[in-house]
């Protein structure tokens, strides 16, 4: 069990991590989930043992591992950057933490040939790390850290240089590995999606400090506050201040019935959240808050169009699927489903989630 306790690390006059409490178990896979420079990085330096926490401790099966150089814990880290011993063929980078752990030759053999069969290497073996393309490198620093047997594997947006294909396929494959090595691993992602198809747990943090740790639909269905729901929305959470006067909010010239779970919440001034993709420039059927506002962008995926309206000095944004054709600077009015609302009160934390928030 690896325990992280009120740890902080101050650079100069500034706080990269500010009091960090965490908890991650034998067997679990833990998602580091936020934009860059929230601190993700430099968390897992502290975890690693590569730096020092300025206050706090970080403990390793109920022990202090502060005076512990790296060399003596049981870690495996993998950069966005890879790294590899260019001296060295794949075969043998893959082999070498084994290797240095005194481990016999037929286990080894056995498991680089498991490691370069997942990560699509095993034609490349005899190379080194020269003579192959980024993607290839990369995916022999992800082998070398899966067959050290290691008590924490730290990832650090391992897939972040892929391409597309492999990149899907290694997210549906690390957790069953994951599952099966009985090691911690911590993995690192800007990406509120990829923390979704990894599952386990995510903490969510945001300049350097961690505003939700649990299971990780539980944070995507019911964040804390407003600041874990952005932190948990790709492309952003629309948010809207709004009225609430007797059963109904109001924003600007229009208006909806609040949901009927909060309808005694008392009158004043609210936040409603609502993710792009339960937005639409068409009104929809169920009962929705109309916001009006100009096209500012549109980007078109071919399966997805992506509306960008500007309301008020507020961007805010509607994920419809197919190709919507619409001209920038058009009026038009964004309408977010009453259904689908997530509410804050004043100091922006959660008073109600959707029902179904994922769906």
């Amino acid at each position: 069990m690896l325990e992280l306790k009120n740890i902080s690390k101050k650079v100069g006059n500034s706080f990269h991590i500010k009091d960090v409490s965490l908890t991650m178990e034998k067997g679990s896979l833990n998602v580091l989930l936020g934009p860059t420079l929230s601190g993700k990085t430099t968390l897992m330096r502290l975890m690693a043992g590569l730096d020092r926490p300025t206050e706090g401790d970080v403990l390793m099966n109920g022990g202090s591992v502060l005076g512990l150089p790296v060399q003596k814990r049981n870690v495996a880290m993998v950069y966005q950057q890879f790294i590899n011993y260019p001296a060295m063929t794949v075969y043998e980078n893959i082999a070498s933490p084994m290797r240095v752990a005194g481990i016999d030759s037929e286990t080894i053999d056995r498991r680089v040939l498991q490691a370069a069969e997942l990560m699509k290497l095993k034609p490349y073996l005899d190379r080194t790390p020269l003579n192959l393309s980024g993607g290839q490198q990369q995916r022999t620093a992800l082998a070398r850290a899966l067959v050290k047997d290691a008590e924490l594997v730290l990832l650090d947006e391992p897939l972040a240089n892929l391409d597309y294909k492999l990149r899907e396929e290694l997210r549906v494959e690390l957790p069953k590995i994951f599952a099966e090595t009985g090691a911690i691993f911590v993995y690192a992602t800007t990406e509120p999606q990829e923390a979704l198809l990894l599952g386990g747990q995510t903490a969510t943090l945001h300049e350097g400090q961690v505003t939700q740790f649990a299971d990780t639909i539980d944070v995507y269905n019911r964040p804390g506050d407003l600041l874990t729901a952005q932190t948990f929305s790709d492309p952003p959470m629309n948010v809207i201040p709004v009225e609430k006067r007797g059963p109904k909010f109001f924003a600007g010239d229009h208006s909806v019935d609040a949901p009927s779970n909060i309808s005694g919440l008392r009158d004043g001034s609210y936040k409603v959240g609502v993710r792009p993709h339960h937005a639409s420039l068409s009104k929809p059927k169920s009962k929705a808050l109309a916001i009006d506002g100009t096209i500012s962008t549109t980007e078109i995926t071919g399966s997805e169009s992506f509306i960008h309206l500007n309301a008020d000095q507020t961007n805010l944004v509607a994920l419809m699927h197919g190709v919507h054709r619409v001209n920038v600077g058009d009026d038009a009015s964004l309408y977010m489903e009453q259904s689908k609302f997530f509410v804050f009160d004043a100091n922006e934390k959660l008073i109600s989630a959707p029902k179904q928030a994922g769906a």
